[in-house]
Protein backbone atom coordinates (compact mmCIF):
# COMPACT_ATOMS: atom_id res chain seq x y z
CA UNK A 1 0.00 0.00 0.00
CA UNK A 2 1.43 3.20 -1.30
CA UNK A 3 0.32 5.57 1.66
CA UNK A 4 1.18 2.80 4.55
CA UNK A 5 2.71 4.08 7.40
CA UNK A 6 3.21 -0.02 9.04
CA UNK A 7 3.82 -2.97 6.94
CA UNK A 8 3.96 -6.84 7.64
CA UNK A 9 4.57 -9.37 5.20
CA UNK A 10 4.53 -12.89 5.87
CA UNK A 11 4.93 -12.42 9.79
CA UNK A 12 5.60 -15.42 12.18
CA UNK A 13 6.61 -16.22 15.97
CA UNK A 14 6.76 -19.71 16.93
CA UNK A 15 6.64 -20.74 20.72
CA UNK A 16 8.98 -24.43 20.18
CA UNK A 17 5.91 -26.16 17.95
CA UNK A 18 3.17 -23.67 18.68
CA UNK A 19 2.79 -20.87 16.38
CA UNK A 20 1.37 -17.86 18.24
CA UNK A 21 1.10 -15.29 14.64
CA UNK A 22 1.33 -17.35 11.84
CA UNK A 23 2.05 -15.90 8.12
CA UNK A 24 0.46 -12.50 8.68
CA UNK A 25 0.48 -9.68 6.55
CA UNK A 26 -1.58 -6.29 6.89
CA UNK A 27 -0.80 -2.80 6.28
CA UNK A 28 -1.48 0.26 8.19
CA UNK A 29 -2.77 3.44 6.34
CA UNK A 30 -0.90 6.65 7.26
CA UNK A 31 -3.40 8.78 9.78
CA UNK A 32 -5.80 5.93 10.04
CA UNK A 33 -7.03 3.56 12.99
CA UNK A 34 -6.44 0.28 12.48
CA UNK A 35 -8.03 -2.49 15.34
CA UNK A 36 -6.92 -6.07 15.73
CA UNK A 37 -9.66 -7.74 17.06
CA UNK A 38 -10.45 -11.87 17.75
CA UNK A 39 -10.66 -14.55 20.59
CA UNK A 40 -8.64 -15.23 23.80
CA UNK A 41 -5.49 -16.84 22.22
CA UNK A 42 -5.93 -15.38 18.92
CA UNK A 43 -2.48 -14.29 18.94
CA UNK A 44 -3.43 -10.29 19.37
CA UNK A 45 -0.79 -9.45 21.70
CA UNK A 46 2.29 -11.42 20.22
CA UNK A 47 1.35 -9.46 16.75
CA UNK A 48 2.09 -6.29 19.00
CA UNK A 49 4.72 -7.31 20.86
CA UNK A 50 6.12 -7.90 17.21
CA UNK A 51 5.37 -4.57 15.82
CA UNK A 52 7.06 -2.60 18.96
CA UNK A 53 10.34 -4.84 19.44
CA UNK A 54 9.42 -6.67 22.67
CA UNK A 55 9.59 -9.80 20.43
CA UNK A 56 11.54 -10.94 17.60
CA UNK A 57 9.65 -13.02 14.39
CA UNK A 58 11.18 -16.12 13.45
CA UNK A 59 9.89 -15.45 9.71
CA UNK A 60 8.56 -12.44 7.88
CA UNK A 61 9.45 -8.55 7.36
CA UNK A 62 8.19 -5.14 9.21
CA UNK A 63 8.50 -2.13 7.46
CA UNK A 64 7.83 1.76 9.06
CA UNK A 65 7.74 4.57 6.83
CA UNK A 66 9.60 2.26 3.73
CA UNK A 67 12.43 1.23 6.50
CA UNK A 68 12.75 -1.94 7.47
CA UNK A 69 12.62 -2.63 10.81
CA UNK A 70 12.49 -6.16 11.52
CA UNK A 71 13.78 -7.16 15.04
CA UNK A 72 15.00 -3.77 16.17
CA UNK A 73 15.23 -3.77 19.80
CA UNK A 74 12.07 -1.75 21.67
CA UNK A 75 14.36 1.30 22.41
CA UNK A 76 15.05 1.99 18.78
CA UNK A 77 11.44 1.52 17.49
CA UNK A 78 10.45 3.86 20.14
CA UNK A 79 13.12 5.83 19.23
CA UNK A 80 11.79 5.91 15.70
CA UNK A 81 8.70 7.32 16.44
CA UNK A 82 6.54 3.97 17.37
CA UNK A 83 4.61 4.46 20.65
CA UNK A 84 3.27 1.36 22.92
CA UNK A 85 0.81 1.29 25.77
CA UNK A 86 0.26 -2.49 27.16
CA UNK A 87 -2.36 -4.61 28.48
CA UNK A 88 -1.71 -4.16 32.23
CA UNK A 89 -1.39 -0.61 33.83
CA UNK A 90 2.41 0.68 33.60
CA UNK A 91 2.93 3.49 35.51
CA UNK A 92 5.77 3.86 38.49
CA UNK A 93 3.46 4.61 41.12
CA UNK A 94 5.34 6.16 43.32
CA UNK A 95 5.88 9.39 40.96
CA UNK A 96 3.50 12.01 40.11
CA UNK A 97 1.84 12.10 36.69
CA UNK A 98 4.19 14.73 35.84
CA UNK A 99 7.47 12.42 36.47
CA UNK A 100 6.11 9.61 34.90
CA UNK A 101 6.07 11.77 31.30
CA UNK A 102 8.79 13.57 31.77
CA UNK A 103 10.72 10.42 32.51
CA UNK A 104 9.04 8.54 29.14
CA UNK A 105 9.71 12.00 26.92
CA UNK A 106 13.77 11.49 28.34
CA UNK A 107 12.88 8.03 26.56
CA UNK A 108 13.01 8.95 23.23
CA UNK A 109 16.30 11.04 23.24
CA UNK A 110 19.27 9.06 21.47
CA UNK A 111 20.45 8.18 25.17
CA UNK A 112 20.37 9.85 28.43
CA UNK A 113 23.58 11.84 29.30
CA UNK A 114 24.19 14.08 32.26
CA UNK A 115 25.79 16.68 30.49
CA UNK A 116 23.08 18.23 28.01
CA UNK A 117 21.93 21.62 27.36
CA UNK A 118 19.97 23.30 29.82
CA UNK A 119 17.10 23.66 26.83
CA UNK A 120 17.08 20.03 26.57
CA UNK A 121 15.89 19.57 29.72
CA UNK A 122 13.18 22.44 29.38
CA UNK A 123 12.13 20.65 26.02
CA UNK A 124 11.32 17.32 27.57
CA UNK A 125 9.41 19.36 29.94
CA UNK A 126 7.22 21.28 28.29
CA UNK A 127 6.72 17.49 26.32
CA UNK A 128 5.23 15.96 29.48
CA UNK A 129 3.22 18.84 29.65
CA UNK A 130 1.79 18.27 26.97
CA UNK A 131 1.18 15.05 26.69
CA UNK A 132 -0.65 15.61 30.55
CA UNK A 133 -2.84 18.33 28.32
CA UNK A 134 -3.50 16.08 25.70
CA UNK A 135 -4.89 13.57 27.77
CA UNK A 136 -6.72 15.53 30.24
CA UNK A 137 -4.35 15.13 33.36
CA UNK A 138 -2.80 18.80 33.52
CA UNK A 139 -4.85 19.55 37.01
CA UNK A 140 -3.65 15.90 38.19
CA UNK A 141 0.24 16.96 37.56
CA UNK A 142 1.48 16.85 40.92
CA UNK A 143 -0.56 13.57 42.05
CA UNK A 144 1.09 10.62 42.77
CA UNK A 145 0.41 7.87 40.06
CA UNK A 146 -0.93 5.64 42.97
CA UNK A 147 -3.38 8.29 44.11
CA UNK A 148 -5.27 7.99 40.65
CA UNK A 149 -8.13 6.26 39.66
CA UNK A 150 -7.63 3.41 37.57
CA UNK A 151 -9.28 5.20 34.35
CA UNK A 152 -6.87 8.31 35.41
CA UNK A 153 -3.28 5.58 35.37
CA UNK A 154 -4.52 4.53 31.96
CA UNK A 155 -5.12 8.10 30.69
CA UNK A 156 -1.48 8.69 32.55
CA UNK A 157 -0.28 5.79 30.46
CA UNK A 158 -1.68 6.88 27.22
CA UNK A 159 0.46 10.17 28.39
CA UNK A 160 3.83 8.79 28.81
CA UNK A 161 3.28 7.51 25.55
CA UNK A 162 2.88 11.00 24.01
CA UNK A 163 5.33 12.34 25.74
CA UNK A 164 7.89 10.59 23.65
CA UNK A 165 6.10 12.31 20.31
CA UNK A 166 5.03 8.77 18.40
CA UNK A 167 3.87 9.12 14.99
CA UNK A 168 1.99 5.44 15.22
CA UNK A 169 0.87 4.35 18.67
CA UNK A 170 0.18 0.41 19.35
CA UNK A 171 -2.66 0.23 21.97
CA UNK A 172 -2.96 -3.07 23.54
CA UNK A 173 -6.28 -3.18 25.03
CA UNK A 174 -7.06 0.35 25.95
CA UNK A 175 -10.29 -0.08 27.59
CA UNK A 176 -9.37 -3.00 29.61
CA UNK A 177 -10.66 -3.21 33.14
CA UNK A 178 -12.82 0.20 33.12
CA UNK A 179 -15.96 0.71 33.49
CA UNK A 180 -18.88 2.24 31.49
CA UNK A 181 -17.78 6.43 32.45
CA UNK A 182 -14.55 5.38 32.39
CA UNK A 183 -14.65 3.70 29.28
CA UNK A 184 -16.45 6.86 27.14
CA UNK A 185 -13.79 9.03 28.53
CA UNK A 186 -11.25 7.06 27.15
CA UNK A 187 -13.23 6.22 23.81
CA UNK A 188 -13.22 10.03 23.79
CA UNK A 189 -9.41 10.50 23.87
CA UNK A 190 -9.15 7.94 21.57
CA UNK A 191 -10.96 9.86 18.76
CA UNK A 192 -9.12 13.14 20.04
CA UNK A 193 -5.72 11.36 19.30
CA UNK A 194 -6.65 9.27 16.00
CA UNK A 195 -7.46 13.53 14.28
CA UNK A 196 -3.07 13.03 14.57
CA UNK A 197 -1.99 9.99 14.97
CA UNK A 198 -2.18 6.29 13.13
CA UNK A 199 -3.05 4.00 15.62
CA UNK A 200 -2.90 -0.05 15.76
CA UNK A 201 -5.52 -0.89 18.09
CA UNK A 202 -6.56 -4.85 20.08
CA UNK A 203 -9.52 -3.89 21.79
CA UNK A 204 -12.28 -6.16 23.23
CA UNK A 205 -15.23 -3.61 23.56
CA UNK A 206 -16.56 -4.14 19.78
CA UNK A 207 -18.63 -0.82 20.24
CA UNK A 208 -15.61 1.32 20.82
CA UNK A 209 -14.09 -0.54 18.01
CA UNK A 210 -17.11 0.00 15.29
CA UNK A 211 -17.07 3.52 16.86
CA UNK A 212 -13.09 4.19 16.42
CA UNK A 213 -11.61 1.91 13.49
CA UNK A 214 -11.09 3.06 10.00
CA UNK A 215 -9.84 -0.84 9.49
CA UNK A 216 -10.71 -3.98 11.21
CA UNK A 217 -8.18 -7.00 11.47
CA UNK A 218 -9.49 -10.15 12.38
CA UNK A 219 -7.22 -12.68 13.75
CA UNK A 220 -8.05 -16.68 14.41
CA UNK A 221 -5.72 -18.90 15.45
CA UNK A 222 -2.09 -16.55 14.56
CA UNK A 223 -3.84 -16.14 11.13
CA UNK A 224 -5.68 -13.27 9.63
CA UNK A 225 -9.23 -14.27 9.01
CA UNK A 226 -10.28 -11.16 7.92
CA UNK A 227 -9.64 -7.56 7.01
CA UNK A 228 -11.16 -4.63 5.46
CA UNK A 229 -13.78 -1.82 6.52
CA UNK A 230 -15.91 -2.44 9.61
CA UNK A 231 -19.16 -2.68 7.54
CA UNK A 232 -17.71 -5.36 5.86
CA UNK A 233 -16.48 -6.87 8.70
CA UNK A 234 -19.62 -6.39 10.34
CA UNK A 235 -22.07 -8.18 7.59
CA UNK A 236 -18.35 -11.50 7.02
CA UNK A 237 -20.37 -14.41 7.94
CA UNK A 238 -17.04 -16.15 8.70
CA UNK A 239 -15.92 -13.35 11.36
CA UNK A 240 -19.47 -13.59 12.97
CA UNK A 241 -19.56 -17.56 13.83
CA UNK A 242 -15.58 -17.19 14.94
CA UNK A 243 -16.12 -14.37 17.36
CA UNK A 244 -19.53 -12.36 16.76
CA UNK A 245 -20.82 -15.62 18.07
CA UNK A 246 -22.48 -18.99 15.83
CA UNK A 247 -26.38 -16.78 16.95
CA UNK A 248 -24.89 -13.53 15.04
CA UNK A 249 -24.04 -15.67 11.41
Amino acid sequence: MADAMLETRGLSRRFGGLAAVQDVSLAVARGKVHAIVGPNGAGKTTLINLLSGDLRPSDGKVSYQGSDITGWPAHRVAQAGIGRSYQKTNVFREFTALENCALAAEARLPRLHLFRAAATFRETAARAERALALCSLETRRETRAASLSYGEQRQLELAMMLATEPQLLLLDEPLAGMGPEESARVVDLLKRLAADHTMVMIEHDMDAVFAIADTITVMVNGSVLASGAPQAIRANREVQRAYLGEDAA
